[in-house]
């Protein structure tokens, strides 16, 4: 059975740094991408960060490069994401998903439409 659980959200202060964990059961991460997705109130939802399993290639969206981090532990079967000074627009529930390497695209492969698997979601708020 697939499944991806996440965890680590919490309310943080601005400037804060907190690191989410996605647990992986049913799934090998090697032959997988995945990735973080965020949505918050009334927006879109948008890709944060994917890493393929193959390569270890990742994608950042531009609103998280050099704050946000994505890492892997295939032993463990988890992925993290390290978030680093937050701020409110951070703010949104997050969800890990995956999707097969087969057919993945060589551009724009961190869009959420492509993912077939996803957690449940853990809320992430930066406020003072």
């Amino acid at each position: 059975q697939v499944q991806l659980v996440e965890s680590g959200g919490g309310l943080v202060q601005p400037g804060a740094s907190l690191t989410l964990s996605c647990a992986a059961s049913g799934l090998m991460l090697p032959a997988l991408a995945i990735g973080w997705f965020r949505q918050a109130p009334g927006k879109e939802r948008e890709g944060v960060s994917c890493m393929r399993g193959n390569d270890g290639s990742t994608l950042y969206a531009d609103s998280v490069k050099g704050r946000f981090t994505i890492s892997r532990d295939d032993a463990k079967k988890k992925v993290y994401l390290q978030m680093n000074s937050l701020n409110s627009e951070d703010t949104a529930v997050y969800y890990c998903a995956a999707r097969s390497l087969w057919g993945i695209p060589s551009t724009n492969w961190c869009n959420g439409d492509s993912y077939h698997y996803w957690g449940q979601g853990t809320q992430v708020t930066v406020s003072a």
